[in-house]
C-alpha cells in the first residue's frame, strides 16, 4: 500500500525547486546589480522601461507579474533615482503612466553586460536553457488562466 502522505514530502513538490531556484538566481544577480545600483525588481522593471519607454502601471505590472502594492514602492524609488517619472494620464486621472528618463536610458549602457554575466553563472546548455524557458512560460500561462 502506497504511503498516503508521499505527496507531502518536499522532494515530491514541483513548487519547491521553482521557489529555491528563483531565490538562488536572484542571489546570483545581486553582485552584478549592485554594480549598477539596482535591486532585482528594479532591474526587471527597467528592462520593461527600456523596451516600452512609456507604460501605465497596470500594464507594467502585467509584464512583471507584480501587483501595484509591490510595484508602487519600486517605481517611487526608481523615480527618486531619476530613472523614471510617474504622472497621471491627462485623459483618465485613474491611470498612472511611467516614462523612462534620459538617466534611465543611460543606465541601459551600464546594464548591458548583466545578462552575459549571469549567463556565466548558470551552467545550462543552450538547448536546456531554451527548454526550461519554454516550460516556465507554459507554466506561467497555465497559472494566468486561473
Amino acid at each position: 500500500m502506497a504511503d498516503k502522505y508521499e505527496a507531502l514530502k518536499l522532494k515530491n513538490q514541483l513548487c519547491f525547486p521553482l521557489y529555491a531556484c528563483g531565490k538562488g538566481i536572484v542571489k546570483r544577480y545581486k553582485p552584478f546589480l549592485d554594480n549598477i545600483g539596482l535591486t532585482y525588481t528594479q532591474y526587471i522593471t527597467m528592462m520593461v522601461m527600456w523596451e516600452q519607454k512609456k507604460i501605465n502601471v497596470k500594464d507594467l505590472g502585467g509584464f512583471l507579474y507584480l501587483d501595484s502594492g509591490t510595484l508602487t514602492p519600486v517605481l517611487k524609488k526608481l523615480e527618486h533615482m531619476g530613472y523614471v517619472t510617474r504622472e497621471r494620464d491627462s485623459e483618465d486621472e485613474r491611470v498612472l503612466n511611467v516614462t523612462i528618463t534620459k538617466a534611465g536610458e543611460d543606465l541601459k549602457k551600464k546594464a548591458v553586460d548583466v545578462p552575459l554575466q549571469i549567463g556565466s553563472c548558470i551552467r545550462l546548455e543552450p538547448e536546456e536553457a531554451e527548454t526550461l524557458y519554454k516550460l516556465l512560460y507554459k507554466l506561467l500561462g497555465e497559472l494566468e488562466e486561473e
